[in-house]
């Protein structure tokens, strides 16, 4: 990379060092946040069960220890790869790449939350060669794609995700792989180049669902810029890409079939109505993520997926101030691209955030949900937003008269240094607001730890949550699974007892059950110590 003027060895130092910065904390600490309830069923799923076989299967009525519970997450002879792409199929709503490359990593390195977790690691690193591509391909500017490079490393959003066991930093790689591809084969229009675009459409189609939205996408920019209308647009835009498209999605017709046959939809959670009041506040917190977590200055959950009944936002925290910021900062990076760029480049940039983004919110606003609000499925609209904000900080240290070009400078260095803060204390937690409905699984661990013989109780149907909250247990915890709307004998015993995330039906035939007395012991941890009040009295 030959760099000119400004983009002196200092510079190139800085970011070169808030490269290393964010390798290293997407892999440090890999173990230490809540394995939560979306990780445990990529286990479950990668080691050979289905959903509802884990639940089946999952011994009930009776006290059993860790080691049972996390047999569901361990290799084992009797699993084979032919159960793990049936439990795949059955949840057909995420395709299966990441899923078989998981299957690959733990026969090598095990089966522990860490080797999970380092695979989706390993892959978000290959986020920087293809987002430095899809800015050549864009502005043909080296200091863009270094920058870039620098954004995407300590962004506290994508080193959140690149520490999750599940396919989202794959869903990067590839949406900017495929962009980047198509770019190229619009500028250079060879079978070659419109062949490997197809390539990465299928990639990307079996990396995950929402990449349907990407690729439609780039049919609009095809569309709408390329010379319209005339025998060499048809010729050289608009049909290669037809069959790329095509050809790229005839190999997702058999999963597509699967996914019908099967039943698979995505979570219910994902429809359920909450306050645009409080879904818009989720956006812009959302968006301040690029740059700095606002979580960093507070210790409650940000967001509430199962009631919809957000926190207010803590105006003590001084991350808060840092939402209209961001906000200000990113609207300004879109006006200079709009601004300084040709139609072709600002066109790209600003339907690959449109359409992902309105294709998610519209409904939303109109017909109620939250799928807009869940940060990980508006990626293709983050990482564009993160392209141009590349650009403005390239264009503005590059062509800004000295006194501009300081401020500049310092602004680009506030904003790594942001994403370096929120890396460093994020790294250090045991929880976090991606992690959702589990966010209050350590606080519960906690309480359940300064037990001296602790029982914990939850519905057989919730165990994916009792397995989620076992990984930060100590080892004399002992379990039960209780069958649906049955009180099993076996919770008459010494030591203490809680409840945990229990059906409404295991919940109510405990509360009438005068031998037992239910207190709540943590008010958003949905955990209950069950106190046996009289013995005496007989049980039905």
């Amino acid at each position: 990379m030959k760099l000119q003027g400004y983009y002196h060895k200092s510079l190139l130092f800085f970011i070169a060092l808030t490269v290393a910065i964010g390798i290293f904390f997407r892999f440090y600490n890999l173990d230490k946040k809540v394995y939560w309830i979306d990780e445990i069923h990529t286990s479950v799923r990668v080691v050979g069960y289905q959903k509802t076989e884990f639940v089946d299967r999952a011994p009930t009525n009776q006290i059993i220890t860790r080691d049972t519970l996390h047999q569901f997450q361990t290799l084992s002879p009797e699993r084979g790869w032919g159960d793990t792409v049936e439990a795949l199929a059955g949840n057909a709503e995420h395709t299966p790449i990441y899923y078989l490359f998981c299957r690959l990593w733990m026969e090598i390195f095990g089966s522990s939350p860490t080797v999970t977790r380092s695979l989706a690691a390993l892959i978000s690193l290959f986020a920087f060669p293809a987002i430095y591509w899809l800015c050549w391909e864009l502005f043909r500017s080296p200091p863009v794609g270094a920058i870039a490079i620098a954004l995407l490393a300590v962004s506290p959003l994508q080193v959140l995700y690149a520490q999750e066991a599940r396919q989202y930093s794959l869903f990067v790689v590839t949406t900017l792989i495929s962009s980047a591809a198509l770019l190229r084969s619009l500028r250079q229009p060879h079978w070659k180049n419109w062949a490997l675009y197809t390539l990465t459409v299928i990639v990307a189609l079996y990396s995950h669902l929402i990449s349907i939205l990407v690729i439609f996408a780039h049919g609009i920019y095809v569309l709408f810029f390329s010379k319209f209308f005339s025998k060499q647009w048809l010729t050289t835009h608009l049909k290669p890409y037809l069959i790329a498209a095509i050809a790229g999605g005839i190999p997702l017709i058999p999963w597509g079939i699967i996914y019908f046959l099967n039943s698979s939809r995505v979570g219910s959670w994902l429809g359920r109505n909450i306050p645009t009041l409080a879904l818009v506040r989720r956006w812009f917190i959302n968006l301040s993520s690029l740059i700095l977590d606002v979580q960093i200055g507070t210790q409650q959950r940000l967001f509430d997926v199962e009631l919809g009944r957000d926190a207010a936002l803590n105006f003590a925290n001084p991350a808060i101030y840092a939402i209209p910021a961001v906000t200000m900062l990113v609207i300004y990076a879109l006006y200079r691209v709009v601004r300084e760029t040709p139609q072709q480049t600002w066109g790209f940039i600003a339907i690959a955030i449109a359409v992902p983004g309105l294709t998610l919110m519209l409904p939303d606003l109109f017909s109620g949900g939250q799928r807009s609000g869940v940060a990980r499925y508006l990626f293709p609209s983050y990482v564009s937003i993160q392209i141009a904000l590349a650009y403005l900080f390239a264009r503005r240290l590059q062509g800004s008269p000295p006194p501009w070009r300081y401020f500049w400078r310092g602004l680009l260095a506030l904003v790594l240094t942001a994403g370096v803060l929120s890396c460093a204390v994020s790294s250090q937690a045991q929880t976090w607001w991606n992690k959702y409905s589990c966010y209050y699984n350590a606080e519960v661990a906690a309480i359940v730890n300064r037990s001296p013989n602790p029982l914990v109780v939850s519905s057989q149907a919730r165990v994916s949550r009792l397995v989620s909250l076992s990984y930060l247990l100590g080892s004399r915890t002992r379990y039960m699974l209780a069958a649906e709307g049955e009180i099993p004998k076996a919770i008459d015993r010494e030591g203490e007892i809680f409840l945990f995330r229990p059906s409404q039906a295991l919940f109510d035939r405990l509360q009438a059950e005068p031998r037992y007395e239910l207190k709540a012991v943590h008010r958003f941890g949905h955990i209950w110590r069950v106190d046996l009040i009289d013995p005496t009295v007989a049980r039905d």
